[in-house]
């Protein structure tokens, strides 16, 4: 399967309010995808439940149907995608191995990266009889990538695959390789969000990052959920069971107090008419923040 250039343009152009795209942008957009040197994205998994990609491919399938044309004209660098692309085995593989060695290319990055086993706990690909795993192949093409992107919690900060006694010695992407990346975390990544990451790069725009490596624009710049919570009227709102709908639930596990994202109403449908965890009864597990999981149970109120 390919993502072609003309239905990831129409893609940005019916979205461009949710990722933040002027028709100036867009225009500067066509030109970048018209381009043949434009960048290749090579997007690698690891430890995860690929969420992120099934959360990505949601979106896109949800607003735009694919045609043969699509699929056979003006084709994105989508080079390799374990799920995604149309080859397999090795021959999946040397035209990454190409797409690496011509650049420039855009890594990806979804799930966490296993080191403890010498890395053998998440082997990705074969070839030519040698196996590589997770771990390798993210240092190699992180150290040639022109950008590096982490799609969702466990590549940005290790994540679900981290937490407990972590076995398997899982990390985040920045932690392994020491190289700047651009997180954008989530349990799974919103679909608008990763795209809006694409795009900045593609367009040669700077994108500002705050302390945990997260574009300021998606995250800080939102506040906490809290403030934006319909259910925070004040104290006496405050729910001590589940079920009790439009009161805060901050006693019962709620992280909204500590968690900066524009979550509001952009899951599963049009940004600001969509679904979110809050509007679901259910309370905000700050799936965005670094120190997601953590330890404690998600129905206790929070302590950092």
């Amino acid at each position: 399967m390919h993502i072609s250039r003309r239905v990831f343009l129409k893609y940005c152009g019916m979205s461009a309010g949710a990722i933040g795209l002027s028709s100036f942008q867009l225009g500067l957009l066509a030109k970048a995808l018209a381009s043949p040197l434009g960048p290749s994205v090579i997007w690698l998994q690891g430890s995860a439940c690929a969420g992120c990609s099934v959360s990505l491919l949601n979106r896109i399938s949800d607003s735009i149907p694919y045609t043969i044309a699509d699929t056979l004209t003006d084709h994105i660098n989508l080079v390799f995608h374990p799920t995604l692309t149309t080859a397999v085995g090795e021959t999946a593989v040397a035209a990454m191995k190409q797409a690496v060695d011509s650049g420039p290319f855009v890594l990806v990055v979804e799930g966490g990266i296993p080191t403890a086993f010498d890395g053998h706990a998440c082997v990705i690909y074969s070839f030519n009889g040698q196996e590589t795993t997770m771990e390798q192949a993210v240092q190699d093409y992180a150290a040639r990538a022109a950008a590096i992107v982490c799609a969702g919690t466990c590549a940005s900060y290790g994540g679900i695959p981290a937490a407990g006694a972590n076995p398997a010695g899982v990390v985040g992407v920045r932690e392994l390789t020491g190289r700047s990346t651009i997180n954008i975390p989530g349990c799974p990544a919103n679909p608008n969000w990763m795209i809006w990451a694409i795009v900045q790069l593609i367009l040669g725009n700077a994108v500002p990052l705050d302390n945990a490596g997260r574009p300021i624009e998606l995250y800080q710049a939102h506040g906490y959920i809290h403030d934006h919570c319909p259910r925070n009227q004040g104290g006496a709102n405050e729910a001590a069971d589940f079920g009790q709908n439009g009161k805060c639930l901050i006693h019962l596990g709620c992280r909204g107090p500590l968690t900066q994202a524009k979550c509001e109403n952009c899951w599963n449908g049009k940004e600001g008419s969509g679904r979110w965890c809050i509007g679901a009864n259910a309370p905000c597990q700050g799936c965005v923040e670094p120190s997601f999981p953590g330890p404690q149970s998600f129905f206790d109120p929070y302590i950092p």
